[in-house]
């Protein structure tokens, strides 16, 4: 039994990828659809950009039949903001 178990744990089948190796499916998300309350429905959604962070930006998604707010998304800078002072 134990001689079974070590096959399956060398075979390349079992074995598990290691976190580096795993490629990026997709660097971000984009909604284009979201429920609305207001609306009772799933509606079509605008960004629109609310927030200029030092690590992101912050949008707002809102719906495009009544305007109200129905999510929200932050995105992360891979570089940080820097100022420059005179």
């Amino acid at each position: 039994m134990n001689k079974v178990m070590e096959e399956l744990n060398r075979s390349a089948r079992y074995q598990r990828r290691k976190a580096a190796e795993t490629p990026h499916q997709f660097k971000e998300l984009e909604a284009s659809t979201l429920f609305c309350l207001k609306c009772k429905e799933a509606v079509p959604v605008r960004e629109k950009l609310l927030l200029v962070l030092t690590d992101g930006d912050k949008y707002d998604y809102l719906c495009t039949q009544c305007g109200s707010p129905v999510g929200s998304k932050t995105t992360k800078e891979d570089t940080p903001m820097q100022f420059v002072i005179k």
